[in-house]
């Protein structure tokens, strides 16, 4: 038998994250009739989600409370199923099982801010590609001129403030920056629900994700969406306010032998005006990055 815990959110997550997928699928979605009487609560019940997982309505209640903490993968699987979940879906919830199952009073550390040369090299060779190095809780940690200056505004930030979320969120450029900056919140939001659900009491994720539901309530009604997986658009427009209009190829990937850091780099065709634009944004941006990135070192 699991051992009793009274901590607050650590406990919690898998149960917050079901019940938010619950609220979320409507019986249509799920083949249900719904019959003539109100329902008062949205999407499904959790007598429905449990018939339609094949488990009882108590064991259903005591998960989603937090009371029962060692799920079955044949239970997460067949949640997963009921929810219509997507394979990014099932995965974080498969994640916040294992994470109930073994919570330890003591949050890991978090992942190093520490750059690697050879990583800041890379940024350089990249160029005119703008180019960005950020934490997982999307902390900019590392930059080429380019990869700075695309984020109009941005470098006007101190260092310890340059965060790609809380610049969405918060910076007043953000929004004429993106376009489609509706899209963008929320691929940001469920990339940072995926990390903060696996790790909810590290201090880089709640101290971020604290401030944003404080000061945006466009942050706080997506966070209470608990969505995990977001739309990833291969192109990205920017409506930049010293080159213009620019559509560039965005490209994220985690980098080995360094956990929580992901390189960021944005491309175009060469010969089209999308690269002479990518040209002259790195041609006119600042330099001198590695005297910016002195004082995350000395943090480490």
């Amino acid at each position: 038998m699991a051992p009793q815990r009274t901590t607050g959110s650590s406990d919690t997550e898998l149960g917050r994250f079901l019940r938010a997928r619950r609220t979320q699928t409507s019986p249509e979605q799920v083949g249900l009739s719904i019959g003539t009487g109100l329902r008062r609560t949205p999407g499904l019940r959790r007598e429905e989600l449990a018939t339609l997982s094949g488990i009882s309505i108590d064991y259903y209640v005591r998960l989603e409370r937090g009371k029962e903490t060692r799920p079955s993968p044949s239970v997460i699987d067949a949640l997963a199923r009921a929810l219509r979940l997507d394979d990014e879906e099932h995965q974080h919830l498969r994640e916040l099982a294992v994470r109930a199952a073994h919570y330890a009073a003591e949050p890991p550390p978090a992942p190093s801010r520490t750059v690697r040369p050879h990583l800041k090299l890379l940024l350089e060779t990249l160029r005119p590609s703008p180019a960005y190095i950020v934490s997982r809780s999307m902390d900019v940690l590392a930059w080429n001129p380019g990869g700075l200056a695309l984020y109009a505004g941005l470098e006007d930030w101190p260092l310890k403030q340059r965060n790609i979320a809380r610049y969405l969120f918060l910076h007043p450029a953000s929004r004429g920056l993106f376009p489609d900056w509706d899209n963008q919140i929320r691929g940001c939001v469920a990339r940072l629900r995926a990390q903060a659900g696996t790790a909810p009491d590290a201090p880089d994720l709640t101290n971020l994700v604290g401030e944003l539901l404080l000061k945006s309530p466009d942050f706080a009604k997506l966070w209470e969406r608990y969505d995990v997986t977001g739309r990833k658009p291969v192109h990205k427009t920017f409506h930049h306010p010293h080159v213009g209009t620019i559509t560039l190829s965005a490209q994220s990937m985690n980098l080995d032998g360094t956990p929580g850091q992901r390189l960021g780099v944005y491309v175009a065709e060469p010969g089209t005006p999308d690269y002479d634009a990518m040209l002259l944004l790195d041609l006119t941006a600042p330099e001198a990055p590695a005297k910016a990135e002195a004082p995350h070192r000395a943090q480490s």
